[in-house]
């Protein structure tokens, strides 16, 4: 125990003096925002602010109405309310529950967990305390183990709204809320800019095992979007840097490089074991330049493919997390190792990273972006997103930092986009290629919108302005060959020649030219025409006798059709004089066969 203590104590040294650096820096964080709009009773109507929970799946774009429940035990919300025998699954043709629970004695999350499996459709939090609304973020070490599983809106209230809801309630009033996520995130125009604030440390826990999901889950979405045009995407990292006091210690030299100006925390949190938080700098800085470079030919969607191959094929639990295993990655990416190499620049030197700098700098709010202080951290259109790191949720916060009218097909479906790999009947194990590469690699996809990534990994040819596909929005899945067109639907599919084939225009004097996907038939002649439907000729020309035939059998059809119709005038408007006369009866007595049965129905983010 002793031997460890001078250890201990330099680790809260250099911690102090971190903070006490970033307190320097002025930081700020911005606490994100939805409106909250009491509907009834009369005596609170109005629109209140409230602090969106950094856990969860806020509905940003859209709004959801329920009624206020303050529960009669386990206020705090701090064990499951089963225990209690409490339920807040709303009854048939009621409106979704909101639960309102007080702060403190366990984890935000805790509370939201307990509520969800409850039945609440969502969990507003009353501040104990009076200070201006802070985030509710998710715990460091404990209560990590529902975390991904929380998917109800959560929010904080103040402490005086608290007490007057709770007021409301115990007076018996009905309290209807809507919460509003519509003006959360700015959407000025047709295309959305967001960051992703994130690390390469695989050892981090449920918060690394959360990201590495949501990179493996968003990666071909964010491709689609970044490849037409919709977004434009950066990712970064954040760093710190070492007092000068302390840059020649134990504890910098092992966690800095460039002479302690870019610093990351030790991954295990031990200084003697495993790796040091300067190779979590270094690939951090690996990935920076790989975007870099990517972004400059024009292909910056790669970043997602490195990240997600470097963390299966690089992992730190198999010793893996190197300079060389990520130098691998990129060779098997296609991509300038020399470009990024020379952007990466050398780690020992005794000068400042430009790249590193930069990343620095972004790191402190602008405009009405904070502080990046939270990672991983989501910024769409300079705001941060609050909530759970999930594939539904941060595709629909991107969707609503479009323009009205202007967003892409990818927003406008129903359940969003679903996208299912396959390679040689099972799952790949590499990242290494695009979920837009599906049909090079022998690769299927299916769901709702399966055409527009890659065409499904369907066959599609365009010749002479024309187009033509082997995949089709009205089916789940699959390939199938268009009319005209023969083989896998995958691969290729290739012009059936109708004519060598004689499959049409095999009627009498008929001339057959074969086209791509189709056939022309021609009857020989001026004076024939050819009716596709029957495989046939006609003269357009008839004689006098054939003429005056048809002319007879066209005035006998027209008699008969004209009785025809007048006997069904006849019969629809009896049965239209007998329904009136059975409504005009029903008003006085109710007939035998009528149904007459009716059926009606100063701290700016904490975990606790």
């Amino acid at each position: 125990m002793g031997g460890r203590s001078p250890a201990r104590w330099w680790r809260c040294a250099l911690l102090l003096l971190l903070a006490l650096a970033l307190a320097v820096a002025e930081g700020r964080f911005v606490v994100e925002k939805n409106s909250l709009r009491v509907t009834s009773p009369a005596a609170l109507r109005g629109v209140y602010e409230c602090a969106i929970g950094n856990f969860g799946m806020p509905q940003y774009g859209g709004t959801m109405h329920g009624v206020v429940v303050y529960p009669k035990a386990n206020r705090k919300g701090c064990k499951p309310f089963s225990d209690s025998g409490l339920s807040f699954n709303p009854k048939a043709g009621g409106l979704p529950v909101f639960l309102l629970v007080d702060r403190g004695d366990c984890y935000f999350t805790t509370k939201g967990w307990n509520a969800q499996t409850a039945g609440a459709a969502a969990v507003l939090v009353a501040d104990d305390r009076a200070e201006p609304l802070i985030t509710m973020d998710t715990p460091e070490s404990a209560g990590k183990e529902h975390l991904e599983n929380i998917t109800v809106p959560s929010a904080l209230v103040s402490k005086r709204f608290g007490d007057d809801l709770k007021t409301a309630l115990e007076n018996g009033d009905m309290v209807n809320v809507l919460l509003d996520w519509r003006e959360s995130l700015p959407h000025p125009d047709e295309r959305v800019e967001y960051e992703f604030w994130t690390n390469s440390n695989d050892e981090c826990g449920a918060k690394c095992d959360m990201q590495m999901n949501f990179v493996r889950n968003f990666r071909g979405v964010a491709q689609v979007l970044e490849q037409r045009g919709y977004t434009q995407f950066a990712p970064h990292y954040i760093t710190w840097y070492c007092p000068e006091a302390f840059v020649l210690s134990k504890q910098c030299t092992s966690q800095c490089i460039n002479h302690g100006r870019y610093c990351a925390p030790d991954p295990e949190q031990d200084f003697t074991t495993g790796y040091d938080g300067k190779d979590v700098v270094v690939q951090n800085l690996i990935q920076i330049c790989l975007f870099k470079v990517a972004n400059e030919s024009r292909k910056p969607w790669l970043w997602w493919d490195y990240v997600h191959d470097f963390a299966i094929r690089c992992p730190m639990k198999e010793k893996k997390y190197t300079r060389d295993c990520a130098n691998g990655v990129i060779k098997s990416l296609g991509m300038d190792i020399d470009k990024i190499n020379k952007c990466v620049g050398d780690p020992d030197a005794d000068e400042d990273n430009p790249v590193l700098k930069a990343e620095q700098d972004a790191q402190i709010g602008h405009g009405s972006r904070g502080d990046v202080t939270i990672l991983p951290t989501f910024v769409v259109n300079n705001r941060q997103y609050r909530g759970k790191l999930d594939k539904r949720a941060v595709l629909r916060a991107i969707c609503s930092g479009f323009e009205e009218t202007t967003e892409p097909d990818i927003c406008l479906t129903q359940g969003l986009v679903v996208v299912t790999v396959k390679q040689n009947g099972s799952h790949r194990t590499l990242a290494i290629y695009s979920c837009l590469c599906l049909r090079c690699f022998g690769m299927s996809a299916s769901g709702v919108g399966r055409c527009q990534i890659n065409n499904g990994g369907c066959w599609k040819e365009t010749r002479n302005g024309k187009s033509v596909s082997a995949c089709s929005n009205e089916v789940a899945k699959g390939c199938k060959c268009p009319p005209g067109f023969k083989g896998d639907g995958i691969h290729s599919c290739e012009d059936i020649d109708e004519c060598k084939e004689r499959l049409f225009c095999q009627c009498k004097g008929c001339s057959c030219e074969n086209t791509w996907g189709s056939y022309e038939c021609g009857c020989g002649g001026n004076n024939m025409l050819y009716m596709r439907e029957h495989d046939t000729c006609i003269s357009k020309v008839a004689s006098s006798s054939v003429g005056w035939g048809f002319l007879w059998v066209i005035f006998f059809g027209l008699g008969f059709a004209g009785v025809g119709a007048y006997a069904v005038y006849k019969y629809r408007l009896r049965s239209y004089m007998d329904s009136e006369i059975r409504a005009i009866m029903a008003q006085y007595m109710p007939l035998e066969n009528q149904d007459t049965s009716s059926h009606q129905r100063p701290v700016e983010h904490a975990d606790i």
